[in-house]
């Protein structure tokens, strides 16, 4: 029999009985659905954590009190005890770093913002120094950036996300206009560009004023976050963190052979620890996603051995006009297979589409990985060969003469 006419005669019975092949196929459907929508939701995370980071360029490193990624209640508690990183710090680290090509210090809190009758509630308040947004690589598109003057006098002016500009400021001219942050005066002098959101949450609802302005209004006692460019990725890289490491022991009063007593992260660093995460999770998912793929196969194993015993007549007469063993074999694996693989098909576009919801409903970040479609369909295909073998061999085995005598 030719694999044409075989495949001709697999889709045939399987449109014949169209409910049962439904049915059978929802196994298959959910697993390779469940494995979709879990790659594209962690290859979207990946990508967007690769991105996030980048944009710091990969030669800027950070410096602060607490790593950006805990794991355990006890380094919580470990790291709470630790002293906080000043701006006194930063200014020495600027002073001394001959391996600095640009540096800066941040802090932030969240505040209300007023225009008139207006407001922008739960706003990030951001305190830089002067070279804070270009280290951050954010593009002012309308007006300017900080100088290192405004820092020095600690002025009364910010540069705003483009959610404040459009809640408050829609329509008139955002530069030179005045903004009320906790209370206190800003004039507005530069506007980011859109950054868009992160699972769900808007990046464009802030406000940055001068460090200095800021400590004035929220006060110094809190830790900063240094961060420091070193000029080029790699070796050099190194070079700065170690005079960096080495300069805030010094100033930190660190003894010799005691841990740091801040933290060092470069993006290398959060990157491969969130990639991690993402990619444990997905494997958690992946094995449950799994067992959904063994559980359809079963019950296509079982629906195929139903459909030998209700077809034995039929093998039996196309055996005796002629049919060797291997052509039934053919016949209901190809049956089995085509199964799998319509449901692995119908498993790919449910996985995406739930994806695409996740991402519509909460703002997870998701990209379809074409290996994956292309995994899921070979899976699935494999999955219905693998457990329709036993009910081929058993087709393809039946003597003509007992399967002519069935009623």
């Amino acid at each position: 029999m030719e694999f044409k006419e075989g495949l001709k005669l697999a889709l045939q019975s399987l449109w014949a009985n169209k409910l049962r092949t439904v049915l059978t196929l929802l196994g298959v459907v959910i697993g390779v659905a469940s494995v979709i929508a879990v790659v594209t939701l962690v290859n979207g995370a990946n990508s967007f954590i690769e991105t996030k980071f980048s944009s710091y360029g990969a030669d800027v490193f950070t410096v602060s009190r607490m790593p950006q990624f805990i794991t355990s209640a006890d380094d919580y508690v470990k790291f709470q005890r630790r002293k906080n990183i000043l701006l006194d710090d930063y200014r020495y680290i600027e002073a001394n770093c001959k391996s600095c090509v640009g540096i800066g210090a941040q802090q932030a809190t969240v505040a209300k913002v007023v225009r008139g009758t207006q407001s922008v509630t739960d706003s990030t308040v951001r305190g830089y120094t002067w070279q804070m947004p270009s280290l951050q690589n954010l593009n002012i598109t309308e007006g300017r950036d900080f100088t290192q003057n405004d820092e020095e006098h600690a002025s009364h002016v910010c540069i705003i996300g483009t959610d404040i500009r459009d809640n408050l400021l829609a329509g008139v001219d955002p530069i030179g206009q005045e903004l009320r942050v906790d209370g206190s005066p800003y004039t507005v002098i530069g506007v980011s560009e859109k950054q868009g959101s992160t699972f769900g949450a808007s990046q464009d609802n802030w406000v940055g004023i001068p460090l200095t302005a800021y400590q004035k209004s929220y006060g110094t006692a809190k830790s900063v976050t240094i961060y420091i460019k070193a000029g080029q990725a790699g070796s050099v890289l190194e070079s700065a963190a170690d005079e960096v490491r080495v300069l805030m022991r010094s100033q930190r009063h660190d003894a010799p052979g005691a841990e740091n007593s801040f933290e060092l992260d470069t993006n290398n660093t959060l990157v491969g620890f969130a990639s991690g995460l993402t990619k444990s999770f997905g494997a958690v998912a992946g094995a449950i996603a799994a067992v959904s793929l063994i559980v359809g196969g079963i019950v296509i194993m079982n629906i195929m051995l139903v459909s030998v015993t209700e077809r034995t007549r039929e093998i039996g007469i196309r055996k005796a006009l002629g049919a060797r063993g291997k052509d039934i074999l053919m016949q209901f694996l190809l049956e089995s297979a085509m199964m799998a693989l319509v449901g692995g098909f119908i498993g790919v576009l449910g996985g995406v589409a739930v994806a695409e919801a996740v991402t519509l409903a909460i703002g997870f970040p998701s990209s379809v990985a074409v290996w994956s479609v292309v995994a899921g369909l070979i899976v699935a295909t494999a999955t219905g060969i693998f457990f329709g073998v036993y009910p081929a061999r058993k087709a393809a085995m039946l003597d003509p003469i007992v399967a002519l005598r069935a009623d």
